[in-house]
C-alpha cells in the first residue's frame, strides 16, 4: 500500500492521468499528485448520464483512496461524457469511428456532462455540470482532414475543444472548462468545503 505524506492546504492528489485535466487543475494554484484510478466505465443499463458521470468520478476517487493512505490532503476525481439523444459518445474506436461522431453532431446542439468529486477518508462530495455545445455544419472534406490529425482519437466525441476542434464551435452554454474535463467553478466549491482557501 502507497504511503502519503501530510500535506498542506494547497495539495490535492488529481484521480487522473489526463493531461487536460493536470493543466485545468493547475490553474486554481495547487500543488498535486497524480495516483492511480483504474475502473470499469462500462454504462450501467438506462443508466442517465448525469447519473453514469458521477458515479465514475466518485468510482474513480474511491479507487485512489484505496491504493494508498491519505492524511489531510483530498482527492479530487473526475468523468467527462459527449452525449447526444441520450447516446454517450465515448473516445472513437478507429478514424471512422470518430468521422461517424462527428457527422452526427454536425449541425446540431450536443450536451457535455461532467462530474467532479473531492473525498478524504472521512467523507465524500460529487457535482455536476452540464454544458450545451452547439456545432457549425461540418463538411466531410473538413472532418476528414481533421480525422488526419490524431487529435480525435483520445477525445470523448471525437474532438478538443481546447485544439483544433474549436474551429466546429458555434456557441457553447455552460463551462467551457466542464468541457475540457474539469468543471472548474464546481471543484474549486468542493475545495472550499473540505477547508481549501483558492487564490
Amino acid at each position: 500500500m502507497m504511503k502519503h505524506r501530510s500535506r498542506g492546504r494547497d495539495f490535492v492528489y488529481l484521480a487522473s492521468s489526463s493531461p487536460r485535466r493536470r493543466e485545468l487543475l493547475s490553474q486554481l494554484g495547487l500543488q498535486f499528485e497524480v495516483v492511480p484510478a483504474e475502473v470499469d466505465e462500462s454504462r450501467q443499463r438506462d443508466e442517465p448520464p448525469g447519473d453514469f458521470v458521477r458515479r465514475l468520478a466518485l468510482a474513480k476517487g474511491r479507487a485512489a483512496l484505496a491504493a494508498g493512505e491519505f492524511t489531510d490532503a483530498a482527492i479530487v476525481s473526475a468523468d467527462t461524457a459527449v452525449v447526444v439523444d441520450e447516446d454517450i459518445l465515448g473516445k472513437p474506436r478507429d478514424d471512422a469511428d470518430a468521422m461517424q461522431m462527428l457527422t452526427r453532431l454536425s449541425g446540431r446542439t450536443h450536451q457535455v456532462y461532467s462530474a467532479v468529486a473531492v473525498m478524504t477518508p472521512e467523507r465524500e462530495a460529487v457535482e455536476l455540470s452540464v454544458t450545451a455545445v452547439r456545432f457549425r455544419v461540418l463538411q466531410d472534406a473538413e472532418i476528414d482532414r481533421y480525422c488526419c490529425t490524431g487529435e480525435p482519437g483520445d477525445k470523448a466525441g471525437a474532438y478538443g475543444i481546447q485544439g483544433l476542434g474549436a474551429v466546429f464551435i458555434e456557441g457553447i452554454s455552460g463551462s467551457y472548462s466542464g468541457v475540457v474535463g474539469l468543471p472548474l467553478r464546481e471543484t474549486a466549491r468542493l475545495l472550499a468545503g473540505f477547508g481549501y482557501c483558492l487564490p
